[in-house]
């Protein structure tokens, strides 16, 4: 799973337009077998998906990134984050019955 995870934000950061990048579901929880990597990519407004070549363009695309990547991945663009970044962040800790999930975001290493 990390190794699939890293090799998913390897493909985001490639694209020059990854803002954020967040992980929930049962791979940052006690579960012992996870089945997915669950993540929300905020991207920045500049992307154009139609321009991403290669197997990065396989993330844009939720269907081919679960049958491919192994993974459920979620993506908008600032623009589309109408309440600000953060409370769009904050949304993916709700859960459909109100209560929370946890949530991880990776961030580089500023060195």
């Amino acid at each position: 799973m990390a190794r699939r995870l890293e090799r998913i934000y390897k493909l985001a950061r490639s694209t020059g337009c990854l803002a954020r990048f967040v992980v929930f579901g049962s791979l940052i929880t006690a579960k012992h077998e996870p089945g997915d990597v669950d993540i929300f990519m905020l991207m920045e407004d500049n992307l154009d998906v139609s321009q991403v070549q290669g197997e990065a363009a396989i993330i844009f695309n939720h269907m081919a990134a679960q049958n491919i990547e192994g993974a459920s991945i979620f993506w908008i663009r600032r623009v589309a984050a109408l309440e600000g970044k953060q409370a769009t962040l904050e949304h993916w800790q709700i859960k459909r019955n109100k209560s929370f999930r946890g949530i991880v975001e990776v961030v580089d290493d500023p060195q």
